[in-house]
């Protein structure tokens, strides 16, 4: 039981993750209100993007920058291990602007739903696009 409690306590960040998915997939899925469905992605993706910086960083290492310009020290050998993976970091920044894009986009077309239906109730949108 200690050896489960110990995992969970090591890899706590992965759970944060896990419940953070979970509470942008439930929102997705069980409310019936446009805007917190947009909400629950935004969770979601949030977790996402968390999920993956975390995998680029490592204990003990430094960022990838040679310490040593041309000339001093230039023929000594680098080692990867010692470095932090940015290609995680990277594209996670791009997420963040299409996420920002996406969410945008999201809203824009909840304020254009409203307006033509005076509603944002999933239940009553349906209802009045079928009486048409």
């Amino acid at each position: 039981m200690s050896d489960l409690i110990s995992i969970i306590v090591a890899n706590y960040n992965y759970w944060i993750y896990i419940t953070l998915m979970m509470i942008g997939l439930y929102a997705m899925i069980a409310k019936n209100n446009l805007v917190k469905k947009i909400v629950g992605m935004n969770i979601f993706q949030t977790a996402i993007i968390l999920f993956y910086v975390s995998i680029g960083v490592k204990k003990g290492a430094t960022i990838p920058i040679l310490q040593h310009g041309h000339g001093h020290g230039a023929h000594t050998v680098v080692h990867a291990v010692d470095y932090v993976n940015p290609l995680p970091h990277v594209l996670m920044l791009t997420a963040i602007v299409v996420g920002v894009a996406t969410l945008g986009v999201a809203l824009a077309l909840a304020i254009r739903v409203y307006d033509r239906y005076n509603t944002l109730e999933e239940d009553e949108l349906l209802a009045q696009i079928r009486e048409k």
